[in-house]
């Protein structure tokens, strides 16, 4: 008897932790390591889900959990920067009609959620471990790691993300580019009445908005241009989110009150990526932040990567083969989803750095939203 194919996943967030659940259904070993010893230290307050990626995190066995802990809703408010509600409009649901249009979820119960179906489902994991290289030949991969440790592989999936230093030992040379955006984000108390994500364009931020993450929580950020990270010391960082969102009404007074402890904002920057021609190098394939990411204008950052995850892993698990055609197969189906996706987010992105006052930001949600309720 043949021994079983072995996979390595290297990364432990959304994409990594979604392809080792679904490579374990299909009975391949899977090997997962994450650089951080603490798994769950998932940096960020909240996380927007839309349909399609609830839909991706269904196939995965999990829906009933992120349904419990977090908040869904199907509609979504453009208010003043005072706070007047100018138009509520009803969201498409890409995941399809039995799912909410959007889900709101603290980031680390997401993370949670993922991590024990990674558990319940055999893959061994190694913590605070690094593929430290990748020596390939034509039947597989041999890593070594940090720990000093070395495993051989059938494959290799780099799932770590935007700075992979997988990507780029396989001469993979793309980079995140800044987009001149970045986003300050806090978790505070859900004020009573607040039951879906309002958005206001306008005031000292280009955005300034909020998601409810559960029956008490929510998330709320501010955009503005990006600064240089050593002009803003760590300690100011609650200083620095409040008095941006002073200036706004609504529900806002309530939630700025909460911005009071710079441990718990968080400042991240907007880039863009496509990894062009092809996401693999022999037997080492790039899924998700690895091989794409883009401004959080649309909310389909998570959502792509898990569905990278889940072509990967059904292709995979399908082929008897495992090879370039395979591999260049699984970028052609999936470059055609993502480049438009990242394409519109930073559209958005740059009309409002540019000012553009009669920009069709609905028109581009609503085109974009519709091409994602096809199955990927």
């Amino acid at each position: 008897m043949s021994s079983p194919r072995t996979v390595l996943v290297v990364g432990g967030g959304a994409a990594g932790n979604a392809a080792t659940i679904l490579l374990r259904r299909a009975g391949i070993a899977v090997d997962l390591v994450e650089a951080r010893d603490d798994w769950n230290a998932t940096a960020g307050s909240g996380i927007t889900l839309q349909g399609n990626a609830l839909r991706v995190l269904r196939e995965l066995g999990v829906w009933e959990q992120v349904e419990k802990a977090g908040y869904g809703f199907d509609a979504m408010g453009v208010t003043t920067p005072d706070g007047t509600v100018l138009h509520v409009a009803e969201s498409l649901r890409a995941g399809g009609d039995d799912l909410p249009a959007t889900l709101g979820m603290q980031r680390a119960q997401l993370q949670s959620i993922l991590i024990d179906a990674v558990r319940a489902g055999g893959a061994t994991v190694r913590l605070g471990v690094r593929a430290a290289s990748l020596d390939q030949d034509g039947d597989g991969v041999t890593v070594r790691f940090t720990d000093g440790s070395e495993g051989r592989y059938d494959l290799v999936l780099a799932a770590d993300g935007v700075g992979s230093g997988t990507r780029a030992a396989i001469g993979i040379t793309d980079r995140p580019e800044p987009t001149g955006m970045a986003v300050w984000r806090v978790a505070a108390p859900r004020p009573a009445g607040l039951t879906r994500t309002d958005i206001a364009y306008g005031g000292p931020a280009y955005i300034a908005g909020y998601c409810p993450t559960g029956e008490s929580t929510l998330y709320a950020y501010v955009v503005e241009n990006q600064r240089e990270r050593a002009s803003l010391p760590a300690s100011s960082y609650a200083d620095e989110m409040r008095s941006l969102a002073r200036h706004y009404g609504g529900f806002w007074p309530e939630i700025t009150a909460h911005i009071t402890d710079p441990d718990q904002v968080n400042y991240t920057a907007f880039a863009r990526m496509l990894v062009e021609g092809s996401w693999h190098r022999g037997r080492v394939v790039l899924v998700g932040d690895s091989a794409h990411c883009c401004p959080p204008t649309l909310a389909q950052g998570a959502a792509l990567s898990l569905e990278d995850a889940w072509v990967l892993a059904g292709m995979v698990s399908a082929a008897d083969v495992w090879d370039d055609a395979l591999f260049q197969a699984y970028y052609e189906r999936r470059v055609a989803r993502v480049r438009p996706v990242v394409e519109a987010s930073v559209q958005i992105d740059r009309w409002l750095l540019d000012g553009v006052r009669d920009a069709d930001v609905p028109g581009v949600t609503g085109r974009t939203t519709a091409m994602l309720r096809e199955l990927p």
